[in-house]
């Protein structure tokens, strides 16, 4: 390739954005995985040539807005379905009437970690919240009061 020859997919050859360049040929051929192997996203500052033309340039930071935006929704997705199924094997596991396991937020206190003599299993939850085992417990004994109906 002689120096005349462009570089870059809008056509600039200026020496110095070789790297940038590279970067603008993956994308422009969809090859996403090279252009990150090239670093698209290595920081918000990655790779841009002064001198390649305002649409290249806003094509590359487009590209790796996008990607940042799908690589932390993928985030965001995996963090909420771990959420999801830590939740639902604590909601088995009380049904089942043994104690949820795994760190969970209902977990005994750092100052009972700290203790390692203190290796008592913890009692399982009860299956009510307090405030609705009270109202429970008040309305069996209204309903006791009556009498058989």
């Amino acid at each position: 390739m002689s120096s005349a020859d462009p570089i870059c997919a809008c056509g600039c050859a200026d020496p110095s954005g070789a790297a940038a360049h590279a970067i603008a040929l993956a994308l422009a051929v969809d090859d996403l995985d090279r252009a990150i192997t090239l670093g698209l996203l290595q920081d918000e500052h990655a790779p841009i040539c002064p001198q390649c033309s305002a649409h290249c340039r806003q094509a590359t930071r487009d590209a790796r807005e996008q990607r940042l935006r799908a690589l932390a929704a993928r985030e965001r997705y995996r963090a909420r379905d771990a959420r999801l199924r830590r939740r639902a094997d604590e909601r088995a596991a009380q049904r089942a009437g043994a104690p949820a396991t795994g760190a969970s937020a209902n977990a005994a206190p750092a100052s009972n970690l700290i203790n390692a003599a203190d290796d008592a299993p913890t009692p399982p939850r009860p299956a009510l919240p307090s405030a609705a085992a009270a109202a429970l417990a008040r309305a069996k004994a209204k309903a006791a009061q009556r009498g058989p109906t």
